[in-house]
């Protein structure tokens, strides 16, 4: 008879359960144990034969990979090439129902993930059960885990449904009671050119874009040179870092001005400062840095410490996005209204060395 143990949803489990469930997995066993959403079936990630294993139980081709599970959002994401983007999905969302599939290599990670890495994709989730944090914090080793039935099946929502679904036996269950909420984890995967759900579940697509993009904001005086400037560039850089339109990443970018007038078309020399790099201001229209569009905004970016000035002082106290100066190192980008070409196109190239340095804090 398999062993089952009572495993309650606590940060402190018992002990010895701790214990008995590090060792079974030490030797290449398989656990059934309870997650926020479903039962799953762990296994320790750096033995082939307890993933051969694994997958016999499970019914699972070898090309379906599994999910590396972590106690911590920090190690989840320690070598992820986008640290920020994943980084306020994982704020928001963990420890809870979101598989995030990243780029990664066995080389990159700390742990010995050869097995577990396919075709340069890796799963991880932090999982919002206690005591399966516990054990997982505990773990000298790296934890990989599927829920607890047959491939294709419906997932088990409590122990005995878990271990009377599967293929073979497990070598220990962990029993933590009923599970209400009874749907798998959202899964997306994050990469150059891809924001993509690999599974539906209880955190929507649209959902996740409003978490991992950002609402960026520049502004300037009229909106018809330096800011249309700004925003055309800004999500050039973006589309180039991310390899597809920014909005597929829930980024969305505009520009404004402290005393533009609704409609204004942009100014000649800025249109051809920007089609000599390939970009095109034909659709900009200026639009009015309202108190009303500037509380949409994650980051608002100012030209200059005037706009800045101008801008918090419209805004309510306390409230709206974080304010800056575009420049990281606090420098004006002077304005070349009434200008000569080689002018904005100064200015063109200030700003754009500004937003290289920015883009760190984006994604």
């Amino acid at each position: 008879m398999i062993q089952t143990l009572e495993f309650p949803d606590s940060a402190s489990p018992e002990a010895k359960t701790l214990q008995e469930a590090l060792r079974v997995l030490s030797e290449g066993g398989i656990l059934v144990l309870p997650t926020e959403t479903v039962y799953g079936l762990a296994a320790r990630a750096d033995l082939p034969a307890a993933l051969k294993r694994l997958r016999e139980i499970k019914g699972r081709a070898k090309d379906q990979p599994f999910t590396w599970h972590l106690a911590s959002a920090s190690r989840a994401l320690l070598n992820s090439p986008w640290p920020k983007l994943m980084g306020r999905m994982a704020e928001r969302y963990w420890p809870g129902p979101l598989t995030l599939v990243r780029e990664s290599s066995a080389p990159a990670e700390k742990q010995d993930l050869s097995e577990v890495i396919q075709d340069g994709w890796l799963g991880v989730r932090v999982p919002a059960h206690q005591g399966t944090l516990a054990l997982l914090e505990s773990a000298p080793f790296p934890i990989v885990a599927t829920s607890a039935n047959p491939s294709g099946s419906p997932a088990a929502l409590d122990a005995s449904t878990a271990q009377e679904n599967l293929a073979a036996l497990p070598d220990l269950i962990l029993d933590g009671g009923p599970i209400k909420k009874g749907q798998e984890s959202t899964v997306l995967r994050v990469g150059p050119g891809q924001f993509e759900l690999l599974r539906e579940g209880l955190i929507s697509l649209q959902d996740l874009k409003r978490t991992a993009g950002l609402k960026i904001a520049m502004i300037c005086t009229g909106n018809t040179c330096r800011s249309p400037m700004a925003e055309g560039l800004t999500r050039a850089l973006l589309t180039e870092t991310l390899g597809t339109d920014p909005s597929t990443f829930g980024f969305e970018i505009q520009s404004m001005g402290t005393r533009a007038m609704d409609g204004t078309a942009p100014s000649d020399h800025s249109c051809v400062a920007l089609a000599e790099q390939g970009l095109s201001l034909v659709d900009h229209r200026a639009q009015a840095a309202s108190p009303e569009r500037v509380l949409k905004m994650d980051r608002v970016y100012c030209l200059t410490g005037s706009h800045m000035q101008s801008l918090l002082t419209s805004l309510p106290p306390g409230r709206g996005p974080t304010v800056e100066l575009l420049s990281p190192e606090g420098l004006d980008v002077p304005d070349p209204f009434g200008g000569s070409l080689d002018q904005y196109r100064r200015t063109r190239d200030l700003i754009s060395a500004s937003l290289k340095q920015r883009l760190t804090d984006w994604i």
